[in-house]
């Protein structure tokens, strides 16, 4: 064992190893829950199939007292159940680290590591003992090595108890049978193993004021925080549960008191490209509304958001990004869809991009991107990814502040349209590219055609060459007045010469790299890109360092070419680390490159 092992509390990753569809996805959150509740940051990252039933399928677990939310890129305690990736779990453990598996069935003599320790607890063997049934028994044995676990760890059992209650309150018939599983496992370890292992938790309060949640649920939040009452989407995974939320909320809080009616529509419609359609009505109509969605789901939408673009209507859409191309992996990550929602349909547009890190941000966003889709009129996108979307992340608790006002833009009441001497609707009398609306049956004055074709500031149809030009010059003016309205990046830093520009669920590691680095004698600063189009002082950012890593996860560099297209900077400062294997990122990846880039003299 070495030595590095027998001192790690609260600081280690376990990982483990399981089929697809044989209910471990309880298991493995309970014991994370368990972890959180003892006051002890922790991260999870569910690597699942996207077949339903028999593939292999890992959760990753982070207990991480210094409240680090990335990955480590390494695992120190696997549970190996799964004879399928058996050796391949096995090769994963770092050294001096341990592995637990089911020694009901013999294990092979050539799959043995001395460096590291292997517990063998009869799992199946203790359940069939004491559970009846096939599927309860498969169900009990995930639940049992989690009391391994705690034995081994020294989870709190109470907590673990108190956990059971809660899940099964509406089924306290089950609540006993997980209490036996996990008294079975916590029993046989603690009679033949030393426990606790030297790896192991210690409780703490480091998260108090902290909440675990998905970051499908915190968008869907904020769409009802934001005042959202129009919900289409075609059902695709990684963005599913976002509106599965929305609807869940809704049910809840959008229903009138006495009549007990819905206060609000969600449709499920036949395909993306009406989904966008139905969204883009009601956006029209004056209503809040959105789709969640993926890549492949902006690619069938893309004649509908370039009618959005052109025809000036607010619409607000969620791309939990996978990876592509095509159906690609639909459960693994990637931030593969930048430059396709930056300049999506055909013909020149831009629409605003929201890049939210963690839920916290898909909260804040999500009410952000409605204010900003009717402020501006046109489609607004928050790209998150299935890492954030799907996975539970530890996070300061929501804040929401109750004076807030709906921004609505610029919309003329009945009123305004009888005083009015004439309206327009794509005048720009402001000067900022942004043409004030009018929703349709206020006022006959505020009638006009919808025109995703050529038109001239009057809403009329035109091929003048001139009024045509008019009209997407005066686009670009409300695209510069973007730039003052989108979120500002967050940067940190002392001024040194390196620096590193990231996106989205990047930032988790990017923080814990540079923390390794200046401890190295590395210090870098970093830029946290956090929409699109830019704010300016990305571009200062780019011109106060000399050399710049730009850190996202595809492979073509998305974000670098978009900061190429847009600010036109000194390629030469722009060194692209692109991660894109569909596993999140982690910290050493970035150390790495970094270290290999220095080493070989080109940043010195």
């Amino acid at each position: 064992m070495s030595e590095g092992t027998k001192s790690r509390v609260n600081d280690f990753v376990i990982k483990l190893a399981n089929v697809n569809g044989t209910g471990s996805a309880s298991a493995n959150s309970l014991l994370m829950k368990a972890i959180f509740r003892m006051g002890i940051p922790v991260m999870g990252k569910n690597y699942f199939p996207s077949n339903i039933q028999g593939l292999p399928t890992w959760y990753e677990v982070r207990v991480t007292s210094d409240g680090h939310t990335a990955r480590s890129g390494s695992v120190d305690f696997a549970v190996a159940m799964n004879a399928q990736t058996y050796p391949q779990d096995l090769a994963e453990v770092s050294p001096g680290g341990y592995l637990l598996y089911d020694s009901t069935w013999p294990r092979s003599r050539v799959l043995q590591r001395d460096d590291i320790t292997v517990l063998g607890v009869p799992l199946a063997q203790l359940c069939n003992e004491t559970f009846d049934g096939a599927r309860a028994r498969i169900l009990m044995k995930n639940v049992c090595y989690v009391g391994a676990l705690a034995a081994l760890l020294d989870l709190d059992l109470d907590v673990i108890r108190q956990l059971l209650e809660e899940t099964f309150a509406s089924k306290k018939a089950l609540v006993a049978g997980n209490l036996t599983a996990i008294q079975l496992g916590y029993d046989y370890a603690r009679e033949n193993f030393d426990c606790p292992l030297p790896l192991r938790v210690e409780p703490l309060d480091r998260t108090a004021g902290h909440i675990m949640i998905d970051g499908n649920t915190a968008a869907a939040l904020g769409c009802v925080y934001a005042g959202a009452t129009v919900g289409a989407w075609y059902p695709i995974t990684p963005s599913t549960s976002l509106m599965d939320a929305f609807k869940a909320f809704c049910y809840r809080f959008r229903r009138d008191p006495e009549s007990g009616e819905k206060n609000y529509c969600i449709v499920q419609a036949e395909d993306e490209l009406a989904a966008i359609g139905m969204v883009l009505g009601a956006g029209w109509n004056g209503a809040r509304a959105f789709t969640p969605t993926s890549g492949p789901g902006i690619s069938l939408m893309n004649e509908f958001i370039g009618f959005g673009y052109f025809a000036e209507i607010p619409a607000v859409l969620f791309n939990v990004q996978r990876v592509g191309p095509s159906t690609g992996m639909p459960t693994r990550t990637q931030q593969c869809d930048l430059t396709t929602c930056a300049y999506a349909s055909h013909g020149d547009t831009r629409h605003p991009l929201l890049l939210p890190a963690d839920p916290r941000e898909c909260f804040e966003f999500a009410v952000n991107a409605f204010d900003l889709a009717e402020r501006l009129q046109t489609p607004v996108f928050v790209l998150s990814d299935l890492d954030i979307g799907m996975n539970d992340w530890m996070v300061p608790e929501l804040q929401w502040d109750d004076s807030y006002v709906p921004d609505r833009g610029k919309v003329l009441s009945s009123a305004e349209l009888e005083q009015a001497e004439q309206f327009y609707r794509y005048t720009d009398v402001d000067g900022d590219g942004i043409c004030y609306r009018s929703l349709p049956g206020v006022h006959p004055k505020g009638a006009y055609f919808l025109r995703g074709s050529g038109h001239n500031e009057r809403a009329e149809y035109t091929e003048d060459a001139e009024e045509y030009k008019a009209v997407v010059d005066r686009l670009l003016r409300k695209w510069e007045t973007a730039k003052e309205l989108v979120p500002e990046p967050v940067v940190s830093g002392a001024g040194n010469r390196l620096g590193i520009i990231s996106v989205g669920s990047c930032d988790g590691a990017v923080r814990e790299a540079t923390e390794l680095l200046a401890q190295k004698g590395v210090p870098l600063d970093y830029l946290r890109v956090r929409a699109f189009p830019f704010h300016e002082s990305v571009r200062q950012f780019i011109d106060e360092h000399e050399r710049i890593y730009v850190i996202e996860q595809n492979r073509d560099g998305q974000l670098r070419t978009l900061i190429i297209n847009e600010l036109e900077p000194d390629l030469a400062k722009l060194v692209p680390l692109l991660h894109y294997s569909g596993l999140p990122i982690d910290c050493r990846f970035i150390v790495r490159e970094i270290e290999s880039d220095i080493a070989a003299g080109v940043a010195a």
